[in-house]
């Protein structure tokens, strides 16, 4: 069996992106954005970033030639924005932008649950909108994101995709109300293989290993079967079945966790809470 890095064919190249683009909100997704366009070649002094309370890290770009400012007042019309404040926020953060766009304006939003009818009604405009989901592992590059666009253009949605691209994997859909199930899922879901982590360190406490042991046998078990799923061209199935001999140990303890109370029927419960959860917070 070969190994592969599928997300290598993704990474972007933003050497020759030009015109201005602003970056609202700096925090951990925002700033990991910000990395990945500066490590794939951005221009710093083609960026603008508009952080009221930026972190020693971000506020050490203004040396490299991005512009930092607190609020967006007084800027001119962008190439692209990128609204990265938390959700919450965003009936304040998003009208205050619209002096900065016109008719060629691409506005990338990640606020989770923030519906492209809310900017284009909080921004009065019919400029190109994307909405889009990340997930943490974009801090390390390692990411995926899954965006919808309304009224952009095929260079628009490239713009986007390089951005985008720039913490890991990016997919597409043309259908806005996936994004609930998205958010579930890979929005969501490093919490729950973080859960599985925590909880196997727990059970091999119980089962007699001691604490320091049981943490990093959890931690590189996790880590390094996700490296190799994410390596493998086979399916998550065929590789737990190569681990699993018949009547051994590992075939024990999937009786276990594939049973009628499993962790199948869990996840499906729990993913649908957290769709639900989604629509709710959509309004």
């Amino acid at each position: 069996m070969s190994a592969s890095d599928p997300s290598a064919a993704d990474s972007p190249d933003l050497r020759h992106l030009s015109g201005r683009l602003v970056l609202i909100g700096a925090g951990k997704m925002g700033g990991a954005l910000l990395d990945g366009w500066l490590r794939f070649g951005l221009n710093p002094v083609n960026v603008t970033v508009v952080e009221p309370q930026p972190s020693p890290q971000i506020a050490a770009l203004s040396d490299r030639g991005v512009r930092l400012l607190p609020d967006t007042r007084g800027l001119p019309s962008a190439t692209a924005i990128v609204f990265a404040v938390k959700p919450q926020n965003a009936a304040e953060v998003v009208p205050a932008a619209a002096p900065m766009i016109d008719a060629s304006t691409l506005v990338v939003s990640i606020m989770a649950g923030r519906t492209l009818q809310f900017l284009a009604g909080a921004l009065n405009s019919q400029c190109a909108l994307v909405r889009a989901m990340p997930n943490t592992p974009a801090a390390i590059g390692r990411g995926i994101t899954v965006a919808v666009a309304r009224g952009a253009n095929e260079k628009q949605r490239e713009l986007a995709h390089g951005l985008l691209a720039a913490t890991g994997a990016v997919e597409w859909v043309d259908d806005e109300a996936l994004m609930d199930a998205v958010t579930a899922v890979s929005g969501s879901g490093p919490a729950y293989v973080f859960l599985l982590a925590e909880k196997l360190a727990q059970a091999a406490i119980a089962a007699g290993l001691p604490p320091i042991l049981a943490e990093k046998l959890a931690r590189e078990t996790v880590a390094g079967s996700g490296e190799l799923l994410r390596r493998s061209a086979l399916a998550a199935a065929t590789l737990r079945e190569n681990v699993t001999s018949p009547g051994g140990t590992t075939a024990a303890a999937l009786k276990v966790l594939m049973g009628p109370n499993g962790l199948g029927p869990l996840m499906q419960e729990a993913v649908a809470a957290a769709t639900r959860r989604s629509r709710e917070l959509a309004g």
